[in-house]
């Protein structure tokens, strides 16, 4: 049996913001919003975990009042309840604000053995608030997982880890929290009965003032542009010197060795 959180943020859609062509400002007027594509990776491993072993899933949030649509959502993928950690000033927190607020939140109210996050979100991919969390819980943690497999006799999570130079195999005690590769697994799509019966699902509405303290930021965005990418726009014919031409210019660059 085990009980699981898993945690997931409410993004902007990518697919819905639009770039000013002369001052590289995002357009944020129109967008809508989304589960981050990689927290959807971390809520269903929570579930096929918990179909496979027993016990509950809790999905856990941060943000602010406005975000109450993000729950329906998130409950339709298979967890019990959630909790909705909200303020209206949880906007644009850091990943360290967040796992702040979580850390707060789960000491004050949650008995579990696993906790999983995204390896990051979809917009800002920091790839933070996993570790930090772990480590503001003082319980041990494995990131880039693609891989989770559970000792019941032993009460350990063991986990594979997918590294740029190969693959690692660790074993941690519970409780213990994991941040999750996308390919561990693909996320279901909720069935209407789903959807519908999300909106029946208990959610734990938490406040600023039940977390009882503050939770200043320590850095300062002073603004977002879009990346420019400068095309050369060189044409180049499929005569044997032009392709002897832009094999050179591959070499040069280091694109091919």
């Amino acid at each position: 049996m085990l009980n699981i959180i898993a945690c997931f943020k409410w993004v902007v859609d990518e697919a819905d913001v639009k770039i000013d062509a002369k001052s590289r400002a995002l357009l944020m007027e129109r967008v809508g919003y989304k589960i981050s594509d990689y927290d959807r990776n971390a809520i269903e491993e929570a579930v096929r975990l918990q179909e496979q072993h027993g016990g509950n899933v809790v999905a856990a949030t941060v943000g602010p009042s406005t975000a109450k649509q993000c729950l329906k959502d998130a409950l339709s993928r298979g967890p019990e309840r959630a909790d909705f950690i909200n303020d209206p000033s949880f906007v644009d927190l850091e990943p360290e604000q967040t796992a702040a607020i979580l850390a707060t939140a789960i000491k004050a109210k949650e008995e579990y053995d696993l906790i999983i996050c995204g390896e990051g979100s979809s917009d800002l991919y920091a790839q933070q608030v996993g570790p930090a969390l772990a480590e503001r819980l003082g319980i041990p943690c494995a990131t880039c997982v693609n891989k989770l497999t559970l000792a019941e006799s032993k009460k350990e999570i063991i986990a594979e880890r997918k590294l740029d130079d190969g693959m690692e195999v660790v074993s941690m005690p519970l409780p213990a929290l994991v941040t999750v590769l996308p390919d561990i697994n693909t996320p279901r799509i909720p069935t209407l009965k789903q959807v519908l019966g999300a909106a029946k699902k208990p959610v734990d509405n938490i406040t600023l003032n039940d977390l009882g303290q503050t939770y200043k930021p320590c850095l300062q965005t002073t603004g977002i542009l879009a990346a420019t990418m400068e095309r050369r726009r060189l044409k180049f014919g499929a005569d044997e010197k032009n392709i002897l031409v832009i094999i050179g210019a591959l070499l040069k660059e280091g694109v091919i060795a």
